[in-house]
């Protein structure tokens, strides 16, 4: 898969577009108070990396509040709770202070922990590290990011600069962000996002840009998830200036109130949904001639798949009338520019990428690439995710990556490990067996795994497993023999690139200092130049900085980057009209035929998959399995956003827990009835796999027969004995290790299940 390109080579720190600020300098005094601006790209928190101002009372040293900056384009000012509440995380008395040992054969124990110096833990890791490497080699180690935020470059590199190329992400499928990623650059050469514009630093006064006329909103909830470098308040921006929305989404949000079109789609079914959108753009001859003509490739086989998806099939598939489909797709492509804003619901499916593809297809062959209001590339002047260290990885250590034999996709596009074949291996020895891993800022047990039982069980086979982290968590008490604390962002320096971000700014860290903890960029760089100095020639984390800026870029060091924080690409619309998107100059896309590939030659010829976008029924549900859909007959959807809490963070901050003290299943009034459950119930929500407990929350914003619940919980409160009563609630009990055949996606969003009251001292807490 080619690398992000369309970047002007640009090599002075003159050259980047600057914004403004009334003070100049990164950190200043004001009213009692060390004023900090930096950017919130790191835990605790979400992937937005929000423009802060952070505020330290000189006299006692302590973070006492966190606002929104003003100045800073990206998100004007505005902050979410989790931000706001900052200060609460940073100071908790909950917070990993010292690194902690405990002997293998006491995990699960939380009495035996030993607290112990940095220089006995990085020995105890190298020591480790180094003895698996001779005894078994350097593949046998895996090395796992959570969510993405800043540190996934850090982790790459120590993994490939040890001998590994067994980085992993432990959801099944890596069905988050990545496989629509993944779908663009195998289509289109190219990740390609809603134009709000977030790459103007003067935004929506910018002359070139206008507000999409109509968006497709489709399975995300931005105002509450902000999700992927979008800050979904821009949104709500473009639908003050204008734009029209249509919401894709099993759940009526706040935002499908401001729909024009709604579409209360079955959870699952959002390919075929796409698939009848197309069918209804082609045959009505509604799609933009001229672009398809110059610009794509395969117009005619995917004219011809879409047949298979008329809108009577579509609408029995999907539970959406006929006539809003064809009134949605319509709007779209009759009322443009139009943006489609994808969510979690695309990448959450055994058919992620065909759904993807599909999606893409829609604003595609309307002509809606790379023109003011619609779906532009993103370009990037720091190294994207999963790049750095790639020099080290031989050829040796690819060949031992696990899963590339059976998914082509690892190899040639996203060079992860497969993560339902680690699991694997750790359960058969086959190909070989893993012997340790290092978790970094992931809760795999009860935010990512599924079958968390299974994966327990499994990795409680590995020799080692070491953790950094902000918090005790039940992945680590029950699996870890070291803990590392870690920084949150306030408390350390950093760099903001990525995940779909077209600035770049500084992590600049506050005059604070909480125990004895080190940022993860640090950790990795201690150990790094331990275990291959080679690969870590730096003598500190902002020398480290400097050098994560990809090729033209290279002399900006960290301090430059601060000074012109936040820093902007000069941009172009139709870039790929200048010859803007192919390292040969050409005119064109970076793909083999220099056309967006509505069917994929990657697909077809490198990753044997389908090239073309299909729709494959879940399984189970009512319909691929009717007689298991009789003992389990409600549709379960999982992982919708709440406002106080990302992932399986803030459970232990008191003023957000208040916000959401229970884990909730969503129940239209006529469900619960028929079930037997009132508002404010403790329930079993069961499947053929396994059960959770939830408490009912009545409404009618979800379909009658269908019930929604948030994912990643667990009770610091309760007893580490327990693991914090993680087994009890973790609804990824429900779900079976399934990706699709790509290798990504998997259906976490899409299950079947029953719901009924606990008896009598069920409930732990």
């Amino acid at each position: 898969m080619p690398e992000m390109t369309g970047k002007p080579p640009l090599t002075k720190k003159e050259d980047i577009i600057q914004v403004p600020h009334v003070h100049k300098e990164y950190q200043w005094e004001e009213d009692g108070y060390i004023v900090t601006r930096g950017s919130a790209w790191s835990g605790p928190g979400c992937h937005d990396g929000c423009g802060v101002l952070m505020y330290v009372d000189k006299e006692t040293g302590k973070l006492v509040k966190v606002e929104g900056d003003p100045e800073n384009p990206y998100n004007q000012g505005r902050l979410c709770v989790r931000c706001l509440d900052v200060p609460e995380v940073v100071n908790s008395p909950d917070r990993l202070l010292h690194p902690m040992k405990r002997a293998r054969d006491q995990r699960g124990n939380p009495d035996a922990w030993e607290e112990i110096s940095w220089d006995e833990a990085f020995d105890i890791v190298v020591t480790k590290l180094n003895q698996i490497k001779e005894e078994y080699g350097p593949e046998t180690v895996c090395f796992y990011q959570g969510t993405g935020r800043d540190i996934s470059a850090y982790l790459t590199r120590i993994c490939y600069a040890y001998g590994s190329s067994n980085y992993c992400y432990a959801l099944d499928g890596q069905s988050c962000w990545i496989p629509r990623m993944a779908g663009g650059f195998a289509t289109a050469g190219g990740f390609y996002v809603m134009d709000c514009s977030q790459q103007f630093p003067d935004r929506y006064d910018n002359p070139e840009w206008r507000p999409p006329q109509t968006i497709l909103l489709w399975g995300n909830n931005p105002v509450v998830s902000n999700s992927d470098g979008f800050y979904g308040h821009w949104l709500t921006d473009c639908l003050k200036r204008g734009s029209n929305m249509v919401v894709i989404d099993p759940r009526v949000t706040w935002l499908a109130t401001k729909a024009k079109i709604y579409m209360q789609i079955r959870p699952g079914t959002d390919a075929a949904l796409a698939l009848g959108m197309l069918n209804v753009i082609i045959n009505e001859d509604l799609y933009d001639h001229d672009f398809v003509e110059r610009w794509t490739y395969g117009f005619d086989e995917l004219a011809k798949r879409v047949q298979e998806y008329p809108l009577d099939k579509v609408s029995e598939i999907t539970g959406i009338p006929q006539e809003k489909i064809r009134d949605a797709a319509r709007m779209f492509a009759t009322e443009g520019p139009g943006a489609i804003q994808m969510g979690l619901a695309v990448d959450m499916t055994r058919v992620a990428i065909p759904c993807a593809h599909a999606i893409c297809a829609i604003y595609q062959i309307c002509g809606y690439v790379d023109v003011p209001g619609g779906m532009t590339p993103v370009v990037t002047f720091l190294l994207p995710d999963q790049s750095s260290g790639n020099e080290w990885v031989t050829e040796k250590a690819a060949a031992a990556r696990l899963g590339k034999d059976k998914y082509p996709l690892l190899t040639y596009g996203v060079q992860l490990a497969s993560t339902e074949e680690v699991l694997l291996a750790i359960e058969t020895g086959k190909p070989y067996v893993p012997r340790a891993a290092w978790f970094m800022q992931t809760n795999i047990l009860a935010c990512t795994s599924a079958e968390p039982r299974r994966v327990k069980k499994a990795y409680e086979k590995l020799d080692f497993i070491l953790a950094n982290d902000l918090f005790m968590t039940p992945s680590i008490q029950a699996l870890c023999d070291l803990v590392l604390p870690a920084q949150t962002y306030p408390e350390r320096n950093g760099i903001v690139a990525g995940c779909g971000m077209q600035r770049a700014e500084a992590i600049n860290k506050c005059p604070i200092k909480i125990g004895d903890t080190k940022s993860d960029p640090e950790i990795v760089l201690e150990i790094g130049r331990m275990l291959n100095p080679a690969a870590f020639p730096w003598d500190t984390v902002e020398e480290m900085f400097g050098a994560m800026c990809v090729e033209g870029t290279r002399d900006l060091t960290f301090d430059d980057l601060r000074e012109v924080s936040p820093g902007f690409l000069p941009f172009t619309y139709r870039k790929y009209e200048k010859g803007m998107m192919r390292p040969d100059g050409q005119p064109g896309f970076m793909t083999a035929t220099g056309r967006i590939e509505l069917y994929s030659n990657f697909f077809q010829n490198l990753c044997h998959i389908d090239p073309m976008p299909y729709y494959e029924e879940p399984v189970p549900s009512p319909i691929s399995t009717p007689d298991l859909a009789e003992k389990y007959p409600l549709i379960l959807t999982t992982g919708a956003r709440t406002w106080s809490m990302f992932h399986s963070e803030h459970r232990q901050i008191p003023r957000l827990r208040a916000m959401r003290p229970d884990p909730l299943i969503e129940v239209n009034p006529k469900t619960a009835e028929e079930f037997g459950v009132r508002d404010g119930d403790w329930v079993w929500v069961e499947n053929h796999v396994g059960r959770a407990q939830r408490k009912v929350k009545v409404t009618p914003t979800i379909s009658e027969g269908v019930v929604s619940t948030d994912h990643a919980w667990w009770r610091p409160e309760e007893s580490p004995n327990n693991l914090y009563n993680v087994d009890e609630l973790n609804i990824n009990n429900l779900i079976v290790h399934n990706p699709g055949d790509s290798g990504f996606g998997a259906n976490y969003k899409a299950m079947i299940c029953t719901i009924y009251k606990l008896k009598e001292g069920e409930r732990h807490a």
